[in-house]
């Protein structure tokens, strides 16, 4: 699976980890940065990442700020993308089983990087369950023609 990784300068030494972690699980990353402790501002890095995955180039992707809050907003507002801030590995699990999220938001500043990590496996690892939630997550798609 291709996973799309960026951060900000907020989210940079979290990414690091998290990028290592993926090589280590036998992901193949595409890191579209940042690549040094930069300023850089965190809707491009996020837009970054939501393009590659809305455009087929990523199966999954994470983005990490400081807290994964601007983040998470800016890549929900690529097309077709969904995107899920999450504190936790239930969260990630019910962002991709019921919600069918796409994209991994984490906040390099506000969690660790063990619990970081297996949030992250959380996420790849669950599976959409489809159903009654897709019905809902196919609402949540519509919004975006309602929005055109």
């Amino acid at each position: 699976m291709q996973i799309a990784v960026g951060a900000d300068q907020g989210g940079f030494e979290l990414k690091q980890k998290v990028v290592e972690h993926l090589i280590d699980q036998e992901y193949q990353v595409i890191d579209l940065g940042i690549h040094e402790i930069k300023s850089v501002d965190y809707p491009d890095i996020a837009e970054s990442v939501a393009r590659a995955v809305a455009n087929n180039e990523a199966e999954r992707g994470i983005i990490i700020c400081a807290t994964g809050i601007g983040v998470s907003m800016a890549a929900n507002k690529v097309r077709g993308i969904r995107a899920a801030l999450c504190t936790d590995c239930y969260m990630a699990r019910m962002a991709r089983e019921h919600n069918n999220a796409q994209v991994l938001c984490l906040g390099g500043r506000v969690i660790g990087a063990g619990l970081a990590l297996d949030i992250v496996n959380a996420f790849l690892s669950a599976k959409a369950q489809g159903g009654r939630h897709a019905r809902r997550v196919d609402k949540i798609n519509a919004l975006d023609d309602k929005e055109r």
